[in-house]
């Protein structure tokens, strides 16, 4: 167990069990995140956060609640809380390092270089060092509503859901066509003109830096930073798409109205027309779309005289 910032520690789970040691540093609370729930232990306040060290492993969304639980207990005064899985390298660690970019606004490279001078095998898996690199580009937070995220959480069901025989309700989008009036721009078939998506719904990405990659699908580099190379939209799936999605890795999207082709969809990922490979891949092409802007009219008062 080592001591990172006063009152915060890092440890394993032989560390948790020394309850002498513990009452020793004054600690008050313990966080396991942990495959296994371990005794309860009236002498600390304490938190369980069940999470496997492994690629499939879903830290970033655990990291509000984790963080949360660090923050109060560090809130009052005389309290020390320590952080553990079972070695003390990975899970624990990553929690650790995402605290020190959130409070002290350090670096993830800072941060994991920190934790790895103060304990020598500290050494998070790749997966997490990917979410944590998400988290630091989100600014530190989980923003559920930012594209990365929505991708992010994508590409996890792929890992959850194998045959796609059932997705969670939140990985859909509201269909805008049966919520009511809405201030965001939405998408219409240019054939029907039925609602399809928000522009909230768009996952934007880097344009095509990642098409080196994949070599052999005999890509074409285009230029990166010319916006007119993409001439798709990539979305998150909207409600109206389920039925088509389910139980199988690709296909065509249709329009729910009037059946015309709007692009196509794969949860093994496709490329963007500028390069970028993007997984999984909901894709609308915009030549069979319009975006429809709303206008808000205010109410005009003449004044008095």
């Amino acid at each position: 167990m080592i001591c990172v910032l006063p009152g915060l520690y890092l440890g394993s789970i032989s560390d948790a069990a020394d309850i002498p040691r513990l009452q020793e540093a004054g600690i008050t609370h313990v966080l396991t995140i942990d495959s296994e729930e371990p005794m309860q232990i009236d002498t600390f306040q304490t938190k369980y956060v069940h999470l496997l060290d492994d690629s499939s492993a879903d830290l970033l969304s655990c990291l509000p609640e984790c963080l949360l639980f660090v923050k109060q207990a560090l809130e009052v005064v005389g309290s020390s809380v320590l952080v553990h899985c079972h070695a003390g390298v990975s899970r624990s660690a990553a929690v650790v390092a995402a605290y020190l970019m959130n409070t002290n606004k350090l670096t993830l490279e800072d941060a994991y270089a920190k934790l790895q001078t103060l304990k020598a095998d500290v050494k998070i898996n790749e997966e997490f060092v990917n979410q944590l690199s998400l988290y630091e580009a989100m600014g530190c937070d989980v923003d559920m509503t930012s594209a990365g995220y929505k991708q992010y959480r994508l590409q996890k069901v792929t890992e959850k859901y194998p045959e796609l025989q059932k997705l969670p309700k939140e990985v859909f989008a509201l269909d805008p066509n049966s919520v009511g009036q809405t201030t965001d721009a939405l998408f219409r078939c240019r054939k029907c003109r039925r609602s399809l998506f928000r522009v909230g719904s768009i996952l934007n990405h880097a344009l095509g830096s990642g098409s080196a990659a994949f070599t052999h699908k005999r890509v074409t580099t285009l230029k990166a930073n010319d916006s007119t190379n993409c001439t798709s939209y990539f979305v998150e799936p909207v409600q109206w798409m389920e039925t088509s999605l389910l139980g199988v890795m690709d296909g065509q999207l249709l329009c729910p109205k009037c059946s015309s082709k709007l692009g196509s969809f794969n949860w093994y990922g496709e490329q963007c027309s500028c390069g970028r490979w993007v997984t999984p891949a909901f894709q609308i092409h915009k030549n069979r779309v319009d975006e429809v802007k709303a206008i808000q009219i205010r109410s005009l008062q003449k004044s008095k005289t």
